[in-house]
């Protein structure tokens, strides 16, 4: 039997699978990359490795320094989480030549299916040609032949984009998998992503574990995810069932793995198979009642599947929580994370504990929230107040995103669901959420009675003048009283009952409402509303020059424009150059039409959030400045 479990994978994945095997007796044994020597994945496991290095390129995608350091720590089996190496034939052949155990499918079977344009082909399904592509196809979809999790995928919707899409899905795709390969598939506008999990065994029995909806995606990626998928017609999930047995049988796989399809008009579209456990398989779990790392590992070991599939019981909901702002383009976000606590009953995975920070070099996702109960509506409600309740302080997150999807009557009714959700209604999605100009006076009140002397005012024997805060788009204005409290002008329609640095009362309409707060520098956490103080008088030292294009997040330089120089004429919205940051890829434009007049990125460099990158001038500046020089 398997006695020390290493986990080639980082994070909330690797906690993951070390609680099981903590559960089981099995040691553990983790590796890490100097960016990662603190993180929680390292502290929680009974011994550690470093790989040398921080970009997943030098360290979790090296399989001969993962081997080595099986070897090495004494482990005797190697689970891959997911993503990485999780879906590398060449790298499941060097476990097992190193007389380790993989707990995961046969090479062969990963060949088959790990690859999106083999699988394809092994049920009958060809993918287009990027040479043959015509108008007529479009919108195309640019997708990696290896890997997951929106990466290395890109909408082509005209064709003169579609060498460019090419080139940065393979970018991608070569540093998220270390497989450039890609390939070209029709778009299927706004359909349903559902899927079936299989688990199969050694001895010829094929589980399958029911089906998950996975419709609410950003850039290709899962956001919120669900089981069973609600809504199916019968017949259609048979069919999806079936398809799904049909093709592990076919590939004699072991372990755990996904069959994907898109669902449109009545009719599934198969994607993939992912061979490997997937991000949201804790719907599964909870639904079904299994441990599905448990029974990995027992596959693993050679036990047969205990009888038949465990039936399943009430629906269960998973949301993704990422340090990324949803109202900027879902833009990555680091920092320290400093508290992170959810509701009794509520299940959260994740790779992070308050204190640690989050950093650039890996994906952006804090942890995976899930609840289950007997029905989807009731699961929906729980889940949407857990996440409002919860308290997630530190960089700026998608929870209040995730709350308002659940909430969302589109997400409510199941007929409804469809990739397009987030296109259709992310602006109203992304609104200031309700009483956040409550929040900002209990901001204002609590910063008061933490420095009477200081923003408090004190109260004298004349008439004070209005003390001013301004959070955001709120501006807060309050006087000191007789007794040591404060008189709240604005807002209008507020009173303040009681104010301590932490804990804050007000009477808001007749309803009086308490506010916890908690206050780190500059940022403020009032209950679910992270909000920012402005500063009284900003700094002359951090006005930019119009035009400037600053980054919006920590990250490296991959590429420039091609020819790209200073003095070019450029269009609004014309690609400039490309960041990585967190595994994703960003591509910054030129927000006018004008002339390049600064560049100062270069690929390779490093850059912070807010460094000045290029400097266009607009049509209108450069033109007036050409007629004063005439």
């Amino acid at each position: 039997m398997i006695q020390s479990v290493l986990v080639a994978n980082r994070g909330e994945i690797a906690c993951r699978v070390f609680r099981t095997c903590r559960e089981l007796g099995i040691a553990t044994v983790a590796v890490y990359s100097d960016a990662d020597a603190g993180a929680l994945h390292v502290r929680e496991a009974d011994a550690a490795v470093r790989l040398p290095g921080a970009a997943p390129a030098e360290t979790y995608l090296r399989g001969d320094l993962v081997v080595k350091a099986a070897l090495a720590a004494g482990a005797d089996a190697v689970h891959p989480g997911y993503g990485f190496l999780s879906e590398n034939a060449d790298f499941a052949r060097a476990v097992l030549d190193a007389g380790l155990v993989w707990i995961g499918p046969p090479p062969a079977a990963i060949e088959s299916m790990a690859s999106k344009t083999r699988a394809k082909e092994l049920l009958g399904i060809a993918p287009l040609s990027a040479d043959d592509v015509t108008g007529a196809d479009l919108p195309v979809l640019v997708k990696a032949a290896a890997g997951g999790g929106g990466r290395g995928m890109r909408i082509v919707r005209d064709l003169a984009d579609l060498p460019g899409a090419l080139a940065a899905a393979s970018a991608e795709a070569a540093s998220a998998f270390g497989d450039g390969e890609v390939f070209v598939e029709p778009y299927v506008e706004n359909g349903r992503h559902v899927e079936v999990q299989v688990l199969a065994d050694t001895h010829g029995t094929v589980w399958t574990l029911g089906t998950r909806d996975c419709s609410l995606q950003r850039r290709h990626q899962k956001v919120v995810e669900e089981a069973p998928a609600p809504g199916l017609p019968p017949a259609l999930e048979a069919s999806l069932v079936e398809t799904a047995a049909r093709a592990a049988k076919a590939v004699g796989y072991v372990g755990a793995g996904t069959v994907e399809f898109l669902v449109a008009d009545g009719r599934a579209h198969f994607l993939e198979m992912n061979t490997r456990l997937q991000v949201e398989h804790p719907v599964t779990e909870e639904v079904h009642g299994v441990d599905l790392v448990a029974l990995q590992i027992a596959v693993a070991e050679g036990a047969p599947l205990p009888g038949d599939a465990p039936p399943a019981r009430g629906h269960a909901i998973e949301a993704r929580l990422y340090a990324e702002d949803p109202a900027a383009g879902w833009t990555p976000q680091t920092g320290t994370l400093h508290a992170l606590a959810f509701p009794p009953g509520t299940r959260v995975d994740t790779g992070y504990a308050p204190g640690d920070t989050i950093g650039v070099h890996y994906d952006a996702m804090l942890a995976k929230v899930v609840v289950h109960a007997p029905t989807r509506a009731e699961a929906v409600r729980r889940l949407a107040h857990a996440l409002e309740t919860a308290r997630v302080h530190g960089p700026v997150t998608n929870r209040g995103l995730l709350a308002a999807s659940l909430r969302h009557p589109d997400f409510q009714a199941p007929e409804r669901l469809d990739t397009g959700f987030y296109e259709r209604n992310l602006d109203a999605l992304t609104q200031a959420p309700p009483g956040e100009a409550y929040a900002a006076v209990a901001a204002a009140l609590a910063e008061a009675a933490a420095r009477p002397g200081r923003f408090g005012g004190g109260w004298r024997n004349v008439r004070a003048q209005d003390q001013s805060r301004t959070y955001g788009p709120h501006e807060v204005r309050y006087r000191p009283t007789r007794d040591g409290g404060h008189t709240v002008t604005a807002p209008e329609g507020v009173r303040a009952v009681h104010a301590t640095p932490h804990r804050v009362r007000l009477d808001i309409g007749g309803v009086v409402r308490d506010f916890d707060v908690a206050r780190y520098g500059d940022t403020v956490h009032v209950g679910p509303h992270r909000l920012t103080a402005r500063p009284r008088f900003p700094d002359p030292r951090e006005q930019t020059a119009p035009g400037s294009l600053l980054a919006p997040m920590p990250g490296t330089v991959v590429r420039v424009a091609d020819g790209l120089t200073v003095g070019d004429r450029v269009t609004a919205g014309q690609p400039l150059l490309w960041l990585e940051a967190m595994k994703m890829e960003h591509r910054v434009t030129a927000p006018a039409s004008g002339t390049l007049t600064a560049l100062h990125a270069a690929p390779g460099r490093q850059v912070e959030v807010g460094a000045l990158l290029a400097v266009v001038q607009d049509s209108v500046q450069t033109e007036a400045q050409e007629e004063q020089t005439v």
